[in-house]
């Protein structure tokens, strides 16, 4: 299995990015950094190629709808290009709040753009010239001026198949992700329930996807810190999903609410929704049920951390994407050594 590292949308990046190197040292093969309405992550994702020589960076996530389908492209195979052959373009719906409060454009067609802007990019990566009439996507543009032209990309890429990773979780959305990216990002993944949850999407995508595209990889996120005494630590991740069940949406379009639903949680996921969107913030992170904070995260004694291995590799999962959680960075960069050796 791979391990993987989420930055988050602290400050600090300069810092963050010299301990990214040592993480890099320590086993850590992919880093993801994220992009919602903070800074822009392509600045950031340049940066780290420069400060690192052999982990995966990769955009977690791009918008569908922040970038036009060529820019997103241009964009891919530069940051491919800088970190010579080590991009991975993450793609990912969001939702409205975002995508209609931040960037001002409707929020629609999730699946039918997802498809098409996956066929743009890897046209463009091709270096075919870009002609294409999709459903929601017409190059050239047809009206306007009248005077645009099917170009092809100025330089070539430094690969003409850039991984693409697919965000998604409706069943519609994992199907299409198990169809055409190279990689899935799920979000809550519990191992247990992920067959029933999901099980069905997966083997509709697995049963259109392209053998060149090669074994699908899952990523799977998790808090991690392992030891006798780090039981407490699990508490770390009921504020990001008291936010997500809670607060990611309005009553009734909340597709994080939906998932915990989906779960087995739906009492739950609901009186956490009213505890957030009345502003009882604390009583929806008390709400948030023990066993979901637990069996999504890696914390424990080594040997629940390593069962909780065993039990994402049967499910399917092949990269996990961590949180190291402990009071110094010496300590961190140990336990990514640790989840390095039980990964393997």
């Amino acid at each position: 299995m791979r391990v993987g590292i989420f930055l988050n949308y602290a400050g600090g990046f300069a810092e963050t990015v010299v301990e990214l190197a040592d993480y890099e040292r320590a086993g850590a093969d992919i880093v993801f950094v994220p992009e919602a309405y903070s800074f822009d992550s392509v600045s950031q994702l340049g940066y780290i190629a420069a400060k690192t020589d052999r982990m995966q960076i990769a955009s977690g996530i791009f918008p569908l709808y922040s970038r036009t389908p060529a820019l997103l492209a241009m964009t891919a195979a530069g940051l491919d290009y800088v970190s010579a052959g080590r991009f991975m373009l993450g793609l990912g719906a969001s939702g409205p709040q975002v995508i209609e409060g931040w960037h001002g454009v409707p929020y629609d067609a999730p699946i039918g753009r997802s498809r098409e802007i996956i066929e743009i990019c890897r046209m463009v990566w091709r270096r075919d010239r870009l002609a294409y009439q999709g459903r929601y996507y017409h190059l050239p543009l047809e009206g306007g001026t009248g005077l645009g032209k099917p170009l092809k990309l100025i330089n070539h890429p430094v690969r003409e198949r850039i991984p693409v990773a697919l965000a998604a979780i409706g069943p519609k959305n994992v199907a299409v992700a198990v169809e055409l990216a190279e990689s899935w990002m799920p979000i809550f993944y519990l191992p247990e329930k992920a067959a029933d949850v999901w099980g069905d999407a997966v083997a509709e995508g697995q049963a259109k996807r392209d053998p060149a595209l090669g074994p699908l990889d899952v990523i799977a996120h998790a808090r991690l810190a392992i030891g006798d005494d780090v039981a407490g630590l699990r508490d770390h991740g009921r504020p990001e999903l008291a936010l997500y069940i809670g607060g990611m949406g309005a009553r009734g379009r909340n597709f994080y609410n939906d998932l915990a639903g989906r779960l087995g949680y739906e009492a739950e996921a609901k009186a956490i929704q009213d505890a957030y969107l009345e502003g009882r913030k604390a009583e929806a992170e008390a709400l948030v049920p023990a066993d979901l904070v637990e069996r999504t995260s890696l914390i424990g004694p080594e040997g629940h951390v390593r069962d909780r291995i065993a039990a994402y590799r049967e499910a399917g999962v092949t990269t996990l994407n961590v949180t190291p959680l402990a009071p110094t960075h010496e300590a961190r960069v140990r336990l990514i050594e640790r989840i390095r050796a039980l990964a393997d």
